[in-house]
């Protein structure tokens, strides 16, 4: 019988992928600390110093090694999480021991493997996105000419399309993408930088050689897959940089949230429904119900996602001359499970996407309901090229209105708007063409054109460039 005596992260446990879950796992964490002090020692080694092949070549052969039980023995004793592996790898690596970590700081390992787990996040809801987009873009095409009743402050008006409602969702997440991609093309390293970042113990071992100082940072950083490190830094690279990211994380999960909302609006008018399996259950109560629990899920994670920068911002502004230290338990957790919950939230947007159902008499008959009222205008356009009084068939058409508004409420009867304006003697020369303007086509604009340009002009263009991270498979490893 299995026991859980021990608090988990539903978002790890329950929803998050196993790929963005790996990204900020204790193995990858310790392991690229592992890496970052191999890279150390090979550029220190390069640049002059005395570091043997025998030492690198121990180092490079314990990069995964890691006993998790031991490094939580030694940290009990030193109460310091970055002694505790250095101690660790040291007896692992005993010829290397005496120069792992030579002149760093712990931020060396901590700042610079945070910013790889950064960027890695990054490309993994890049890879989503994109993906999504593909999807959502098809489902616009898809529904572009279907006609449906628009909605502002959510009171009835000028119908739209499914797939230009659609096309809406798809231009959020395009300009989401745009800045995704912009911060994972100008993320920079931290570095080597040092203690207070002046690399004063670099200075002591290159003797104030400020060449190869400068070679040894730009080294790594290009080892490690970043153009370049910061220009300057105090212990820490700036915390703002964390706020930049989590602002277009924040940005996704709007957009998401924008979605989920709109969908469970829609659920509620019948007119959509999300993916569901057979045997799945809507309520333990209500056996006939199929609740919206997926887009209610984004809706949830994404409020908390949304809600981070302010803590990141926060994080920022109280770092107090070149570090304080209450930065690190509060990022320890803001940062992971930002894109964790993330991961979940796209996984669950793609999902509704891919495989929710339309209802198309549903929607026709949501917008017959109010189309008397919108066809209005069409009406009076029409009487008046007969020969009518503008100003007098308008307000004809107001009482009516208002007198078949006020028998729908109180009596519940059908709307009989058009039956008052076919048999009032001022609309007499058109009541046999009233029903002819009535065609919901002819209230769409061009709704329909604009999906289609849209995704010719915007969409395609970035689908092609950007094909090949495009990938279903994804998404499989996520229960939604």
């Amino acid at each position: 019988m299995e026991t859980r005596n021990t608090y988990q992260s539903p978002l790890v446990s329950r929803y998050a992928g196993k790929e963005m879950s790996y990204n900020w796992s204790d193995q990858k964490k310790y392991s690229l600390w592992r890496q970052l002090w191999l890279e150390l020692a090979k550029a220190e080694k390069k640049l002059g110093l005395d570091i043997s092949d025998e030492q690198i070549s121990e180092m490079e052969h314990h990069l995964a090694d890691i006993d998790f039980c031991r490094a939580t023995e030694i940290e009990k004793q030193l109460r310091h999480d970055v002694m505790s592996h250095i101690h660790l790898f040291g007896e692992l690596c005993p010829k290397a021991k005496p120069i792992i970590h030579l002149g760093a700081t712990s931020c060396y390992v901590t700042d610079n493997s945070e910013l790889i787990q950064l960027r890695d996040g990054m490309l993994i809801i890049q890879k989503k996105i994109i993906t999504l987009m593909k999807r959502l873009s098809e489902r616009c095409e898809e529904f572009a000419n279907l006609p449906t009743l628009g909605f502002t402050h959510y009171q009835p008006a000028q119908p739209t399309t499914v797939g230009k409602r659609l096309s809406l969702y798809l231009q959020d997440l395009l300009f989401d993408f745009d800045r995704l991609n912009y911060e994972v093309e100008n993320l920079i390293f931290r570095g080597v930088k040092g203690t207070t970042g002046t690399q004063a113990s670099f200075m002591a071992l290159f003797n104030g050689n400020t060449k190869k100082i400068m070679e040894l940072d730009s080294c790594i950083a290009k080892t490690m897959g970043f153009a370049k490190s910061v220009p300057v830094s105090g212990q820490t690279y700036t915390r703002k940089v964390d706020y930049y990211i989590l602002s277009v994380l924040s940005g996704i999960a709007q957009s998401a949230y924008k979605f989920a909302g709109d969908f469970r609006l829609l659920s509620n008018l019948g007119e959509v429904e999300e993916p569901f399996e057979s045997s799945q259950v809507g309520s333990s109560a209500m056996a006939y119900k199929r609740n919206p629990m997926r887009s209610e899920r984004i809706c949830s994670l994404a409020r908390y996602v949304i809600s981070l920068p302010a803590n990141t911002a926060n994080t920022h502004a109280n770092q107090w001359f070149e570090r304080t230290l209450d930065d690190s338990a509060n990022r320890r957790i803001v940062l992971p499970e930002a894109f964790l919950a993330l991961d979940i939230i796209l996984s669950l947007f793609y999902n509704i996407i891919n495989g929710f159902k339309v209802w198309p008499k549903i929607i026709e008959g949501t917008l017959k309901k109010e189309l008397p009222f919108i066809a209005t205008e069409n009406i009076l356009m029409a009487a008046v090229k007969a020969g009518g009084d503008r100003q007098k068939l308008h307000e004809a058409i107001r009482t009516h209105s208002i007198a078949a508004i006020k028998e729908i409420k109180e009596s519940g009867k059908p709307n009989d708007l058009l039956n008052r304006i076919k048999t009032d003697p001022l609309f007499s020369k058109i009541a046999g063409d009233i029903d002819k303007l009535l065609n919901p086509n002819d209230f769409i604009g061009r709704a329909p054109e604009q999906v289609n340009v849209f995704l010719k002009n915007e969409i395609r263009p970035v689908l092609k460039k950007y094909e090949n991270l495009a990938d279903s498979k994804i998404f499989d490893s996520i229960s939604v």
